[in-house]
């Protein structure tokens, strides 16, 4: 009796076989991965993953180590991601996170360059049979700030001098981390300069916030509040450190009046609003507000 059913019953049965296998493998057993890589981790959990490591630096300072273990997430800007993940997290209602990740962002964005340390000496060449001239050394330091520079110069003098010698040492050495300047202890921040700021680069109408400590350095992890009649507002500068430690900004809505203030004290700068500004050719655009404060 000749079979007629054809090859059907074979795809049948290799569908039925991968359905009960793939069910198998996500259901009944599914994969459990232990001891992996940070970099292999899900977003979500790379995030929990940077705000303990901004935690980390928070209670110890030690900047070294937070470098070491955010290389293991292997993120490809590490200072865009934090800064990110601090404004979701400022987004999200947790400004407590959001400030130790921006100044986890701010504190590596100003890494100090590495010390260079050159020294050269060299004598002139003299035959091994002749008496020759001695040379004293001379020594010339120069520093810049970007590097240290020895150079040895020879003078002759009255003794035999060695075969020519050429020398040049080059040790690298380790700077140990900055620290993030931060607001000096009771001392209130003063508003020093507000201006209109017309710049056509500008897509939005911002309100633009520089914090300065005592000795004129930028200071990141700063509260700033905005008010207006509908609702509040809060940021951090040190969360775009590109634009500066001690920069941030809020999108303003035309036709909105805001009140701005820092939320350690300070005076409040009421009747904030969106303005325009226009080119020489009549073109209108929006403006910003820039609000610097200082600390005195």
């Amino acid at each position: 009796m000749r079979d007629n059913r054809g090859p059907w019953y074979l795809i049948t049965g290799l569908a039925l076989g991968v359905l009960i296998g793939v069910a198998y493998a996500w259901l009944v057993q599914p994969v459990r991965y232990t001891n992996t890589m940070p970099a292999s981790l899900r977003s979500d959990f790379k995030d929990r993953y940077r705000a303990v490591i901004a935690a980390a630096y928070q209670a110890n300072a030690s900047l070294t180590r937070a470098k070491a273990r955010l290389e293991l997430l292997a993120d490809p800007d590490v200072y865009r991601a934090l800064a990110e993940q601090a404004q979701r997290s400022l987004a999200g209602g947790d400004p407590q996170e959001a400030r130790a990740l921006g100044q986890l962002a701010a504190a590596l964005g100003q890494a100090p360059p590495t010390l260079a340390l050159t020294a050269q000496a060299q004598a002139t060449s003299q035959s091994p049979l002749t008496p020759s001239p001695t040379p004293a050394i001379t020594a010339t330091l120069v520093i810049t700030a970007s590097q240290a520079q020895l150079t040895l110069s020879a003078t002759p003098e009255s003794q035999a001098s060695p075969p020519a010698v050429l020398a040049t040492l080059l040790p690298t050495f380790t700077p140990l981390p900055t620290r993030t300047p931060t607001p000096t202890p009771g001392a209130p921040f003063v508003l020093s300069k507000q201006e209109q700021i017309c710049n056509p680069e500008l897509d939005e109408p911002l309100i633009q916030v520089q914090t300065f400590d005592a000795a004129g350095q930028p200071v990141p992890g700063v509260e700033v509040i905005v008010n207006w009649e509908a609702g509040e507002d809060h940021f951090f500068t040190g969360l775009k450190p590109e634009l500066g430690l001690g920069y941030a900004d809020f999108s303003m809505a035309p036709g909105i009046l805001y009140t701005l203030r820092l939320a350690k004290g300070g005076q409040p700068i009421p009747g904030l609003a969106a303005s325009e500004c226009e080119t020489q050719g009549g073109e209108r655009y929006w403006g910003a507000w820039l609000l610097v404060f200082e600390q005195r």
